[in-house]
């Protein structure tokens, strides 16, 4: 094997064990999230999710792009949505001249309910992370903008 084929291996498996390490770390703060939400908000985090791309548009968001946005089906979205609407958390507006199209916006109870998770989760978030400096969570963010976007094209 010549070097430049043993440094190209060398920087696979570098990279294999970057992405384990980054899956597991991962895996392991969603769980926790997952967990606290279940016991302090008997809430999910997909519900937490979705309030929260529809806390970011005010306005609301058409059922398609609430999907597209959180790269999940329309069927998916279509029950949790339907769950807080139950709860009183969201409304479904009609959208004028498009019957198959519905807007979907949080409710002034469901900004509430929102905004009471969103602090209890960046609070999580921190004591899950307490052992990373400001410094060293800004170097890793920028490390990870490097990476290639979804699309295949690269970041830089």
């Amino acid at each position: 094997m010549t070097a430049p084929q043993l440094g190209q291996e060398t920087l696979s498996k570098e990279r294999l064990r970057l992405w384990l390490r980054m899956l597991r770390v991962t895996r392991q703060v969603e769980a926790a999230l997952r967990e606290k939400l279940r016991l302090e908000f008997d809430s999910t985090l997909p519900r937490f999710d979705v309030m929260a791309a529809l806390f970011r548009d005010r306005e609301g968001l058409k059922m398609n792009e609430l999907s597209k946005r959180l790269r999940v089906s329309n069927g998916n979205v279509t029950g949790i949505v339907d769950r807080l609407a139950d709860d009183g958390l969201v409304e479904r507006i009609a959208i004028e001249g498009d019957r198959r199209a519905t807007l979907v916006r949080l409710t002034p109870d469901g900004r509430d309910a929102f905004t009471t998770m969103a602090v209890a989760h960046e609070r999580w978030v921190n004591e899950l992370l307490d052992g990373v400096s400001a410094e060293d969570a800004h170097h890793i963010g920028e490390l990870l903008h490097r990476l290639p976007a979804d699309t295949g094209d690269r970041q830089r």
